[in-house]
């Protein structure tokens, strides 16, 4: 079977974990920071907030849509047996790995910022996407093994003419709508560790991989109506901000962030669906950039806060030091040391698995996530 990688799905994947940092970052400078264990700044800027309120009621839900897709392709070259042990490899491990290793650092310069005794603990952090990731796709594995021997069936014509109009599209915000008002999340981007972020990010997830089952007419879909699902999601946002101070009804909210998510996969289709050495070298340093940012971010806010600078500026610096920090341990460490490879989701290249690597060569080739 002859692959093609998709391009835009390998971007929206860097995008997607781009804005979660300077998300992450954003949230030292304001009032609450200490509440959810992140360092706060003396100096704080609502300003700065103001953006990340329209980003954050989907920029967790679109790293689930692209996970679903991602599994569609590991999926196609795999048994189910396979795929639970590629799974094992690329999920579990590193999710556990850095509950145990990895998460308990960023709290140790908490605990030192604030001169408080230093206490190992296990926690899930901000690995507690990672966990999700895993237990979907435990749990909805017999619905994809359903789909995947139906491609080309009644079933898969009459979901193309689904997604394949706005209207049909944006019928499954139906699904998403009723885990709102059965949770009521209060507030709606609260995600980690909550029932709202599991059942939430369990319809990202199956839908992603639906997304792709669909396929030419989901992605034409958004390419041609790309310009009406930000429409309506600038719409939406706007009441949300000016109506409800932010926080609007679940069922409202969730049609914006999903036009917003939709808006966002019709521009990179249109856009960003081709090669580049850019991409390349950036896709393979995404996941292991998101498993070691916040101990990064931790550190710079460590060293920046005790100036006192102006919240813009020292946003801005240690947005520069997370990026930079976080790229040359990638670079210097991570990419270069085989044996941590297991621990941040790359390729195994021990001796015993080389086989394995060069079998799954043409499946990465399929693989976005």
């Amino acid at each position: 079977m002859k692959t093609t990688r998709r391009y835009d799905i390998d971007w929206l994947r860097v995008i997607a974990i781009g804005l979660l940092l300077i998300y992450h970052i954003a949230i030292i400078f304001q009032p609450w920071a200490m509440f959810i264990a992140f360092i706060r700044s003396d100096e704080l800027s609502e300003a700065l907030w103001k953006p990340m309120t329209m980003l954050n009621v989907w920029r967790i839900p679109i790293l689930f849509y692209v996970s679903g897709m991602g599994l569609y392709f590991a999926m196609r070259k795999r048994n189910w047996l396979q795929l639970l042990a590629e799974r094992t490899k690329r999920i579990l491990v590193p999710f556990v790995f850095g509950m145990i290793a990895i998460t308990p650092l960023h709290m140790f310069v908490f605990q030192k910022y604030y001169k408080l005794a230093l206490d190992y603990y296990p926690h899930f952090g901000h690995l507690w996407f990672l966990g999700n990731i895993f237990c979907y796709v435990v749990l909805l594995l017999p619905v994809f093994l359903f789909l995947k021997k139906r491609q080309d069936t009644s079933l898969q014509k009459w979901l193309s003419k689904l997604f394949g109009t706005p209207l049909g599209l944006l019928s499954i915000n139906l699904f998403f709508a009723i885990e709102v008002l059965i949770i009521q999340p209060k507030p709606f981007a609260v995600y980690a560790e909550t029932w709202h972020g599991f059942f939430l990010g369990l319809l990202a997830f199956l839908f992603g991989f639906v997304c792709m089952f669909v396929g030419k007419a989901f992605w034409k879909n958004v390419r041609k109506w790309r310009f009406l699902y930000a429409g309506i999601a600038a719409v939406l946002f706007t009441i949300r901000f000016v109506v409800y101070a932010t926080e609007a009804p679940g069922y409202l909210t969730v049609i914006e962030s999903n036009c917003w998510i939709f808006a966002v996969f019709g521009f990179c289709n249109r856009y960003l669906n081709k090669p580049s050495k850019t991409l390349s070298y950036l896709s393979k340093a995404a996941y292991p950039v998101y498993i070691i940012h916040m101990i990064v971010l931790y550190l710079a806010a460590y060293v920046i806060l005790p100036y006192q600078l102006p919240a813009m500026l020292a946003f801005v610096i240690i947005t520069v030091l997370t990026f930079a920090g976080c790229f040359v341990i990638y670079e210097l460490l991570i990419r270069r040391i085989s044996l941590v490879h297991p621990f941040f989701g790359l390729r195994w290249n021990f001796p015993l698995f080389q086989k394995k690597n060069k079998n799954a060569v043409s499946m990465t080739k399929e693989e976005a996530s």
